[in-house]
């Protein structure tokens, strides 16, 4: 499995790894409107942590994000 990072489509993640939906949503982050755009531009957006957001999705894919990503 590769780690989620910042700049990766929201809908891609969704896609790729369905269990993400779920931390998404605990989050409050709009995977539908903003599906078509980065993780951290739609988190930026929304007010939420992008680190703890990337944090969540890479365990919840049972990956461990790397440093600076």
């Amino acid at each position: 499995m590769e780690t989620i990072i910042r700049n990766m489509i929201i809908n891609d993640v969704i896609n790729k790894y369905p269990q993400t939906i779920k931390v998404f949503n605990d989050y409050k982050v709009d995977s539908c409107c903003g599906g078509g755009a980065p993780i951290e531009t739609t988190a930026k957006r929304d007010g939420i942590d992008v680190d703890g957001l990337l944090k969540a999705l890479n365990e919840a894919i049972g990956e461990t994000p790397a440093k600076g990503r």
